[in-house]
């Protein structure tokens, strides 16, 4: 399709990226059907929401470190497998309990997507390309929960939600059989790269020494760059989960918009989002590429987008129109999506590429545990204050913390005394 191949890959990583998606966004349009079929109150529907990202978190990290063992091309289809089953297996549900425990494994399939993605790339594209190539692939995710309301609701609508799942499943497992296919884990084992693709691939990566310090594993996980990231994304996740899981329901309860309604509104903040994935790597870049300083153009991207998006969440808070408050949250989705490809380019700018699925895989499983903390927490407080208002500054508060955290802590790491360079 393309004449070089590593854009072939990268757009088999957009689809997965995409299918990932619309199966985890799926039960957020069914939601309000599976609450009443199941009698479910507000309080159990944030743990339902939250129980997914219970197994997903854990598996980022383990995730990513399978990914440096065993290669980011089987650790994914393994995954993909997974979590195409277990999305399937929502059908099989009937009560509080089993719905928990088949999310809670779904969480697991998906884990090492991320991670997964990154490695793939920090193995197929030279440093100039990286947050571009990331903003790309993760792109699909967006996309995918924009055409989720449409799809999934269109399928319940006139042949049940449990239908939606089992079609989902069809097409992960199709994506897979393609995937194990047509990739390989590094550019010099595909028969399909020309020679001079991967002279170019390899002139343009970073050597050790230009990336970081020989260290092991555990060094990484500790230094303040690295954990003020995932602090910054887990502010970026709260933000995600708690619009993924909670912002369709928002618009039913609060707004009194109707199913069919609510699955086409939600398609808007989805489709700005994607722009912002997308255009997020390509300004980290741009920047780069005047200015030559790795570290300065992630974080001038991170830090101004998470203000931009916690004050727009902050005022979705106080709004009594949907069309002010889907405008408002497209805003605030747009410029913490901007934020996401950066994360990821400041662990391969700073880590050596043996540690990229493992270090990956951690900031990845922190900034999950927003997965966990967020949809219950506002399904708490919404059923305590009767409104969603303290549920959006308090997302907004995070953003800005995760912004304070990125532009204070986050700086190239340095080799301890008598560690080598």
């Amino acid at each position: 399709m393309f004449k070089k191949h590593r854009w072939n890959v990268l757009t088999l990583l957009f689809f997965a990226a995409f299918i990932n998606y619309v199966d985890r966004a799926a039960l957020s349009i069914a939601a309000p059907f599976i609450a009443k079929e199941y009698h479910l109150s507000p309080a159990d529907l944030g743990m339902i929401f939250s129980s997914f990202f219970v197994g997903y978190a854990v598996f980022n990290f383990i995730g990513g470190y399978f990914a440096d063992i065993y290669g980011p091309r089987k650790t994914f289809g393994y995954a993909m497998s997974a979590w195409s089953i277990f999305s399937g297996l929502t059908i099989a549900t009937f009560n509080f309990t089993s719905l928990f425990v088949v999310r809670v494994l779904f969480g697991m399939g998906e884990g090492p997507i991320s991670s997964g993605t990154n490695k793939m790339i920090n193995n197929w594209f030279p440093a100039k390309e990286r947050a571009r190539a990331v903003g790309i692939s993760i792109s699909g995710m967006p996309l995918g929960a924009a055409l989720t309301g449409p799809i999934v609701g269109f399928i319940a609508l006139a042949w049940g939600w449990r239908m939606s799942f089992v079609v989902l499943t069809v097409v992960g497992l199709i994506w897979t059989v393609i995937w194990i296919k047509i990739v390989r884990d590094y550019p010099d084992d595909d028969p399909h790269v020309s020679a001079g693709e991967l002279a170019e691939i390899k002139s343009g990566q970073l050597k050790a020494s230009d990336t970081s310090i020989q260290a092991p594993l555990s060094y990484f996980l500790k230094q303040p760059t690295i954990l003020a990231t995932a602090f910054a994304f887990f502010a970026c996740n709260y933000i995600t989960y708690f619009f993924l899981t909670w912002f369709p329901s928002y618009l039913v309860m609060a707004h009194d918009l109707s199913i069919k309604n609510m699955s086409i509104v939600t398609i808007i903040p989805w489709l700005i989002g994607f722009v912002g994935m997308s255009g997020g790597g390509f300004i980290s870049d741009y920047i780069f590429q005047r200015v030559g300083d790795l570290m300065y153009s992630r974080k001038i991207v991170i830090v101004v987008s998470l203000l931009a998006s916690a004050l727009a969440v902050a005022l979705c808070g106080f709004t009594t129109s949907a069309s002010a408050a889907v405008a408002l949250m497209s805003i605030g989705i747009f410029f913490m999506y901007a934020t996401i490809s950066s994360y990821w380019a400041i662990i391969q700018d700073t880590v050596r590429s043996e540690n990229v699925g493992g270090v990956g895989g951690f900031v990845h499983f922190l900034s999950n545990l927003a997965g966990i903390v967020g949809p219950s927490a506002t399904g708490f407080l919404v059923q305590a204050t009767g409104n969603f208002t303290i549920a959006f500054l308090l997302a907004a508060g995070l953003a800005v913390t995760g912004a304070l955290a990125v532009a204070f802590y986050a700086k190239p790491i340095k080799a301890a005394p008598g560690m080598q360079a």
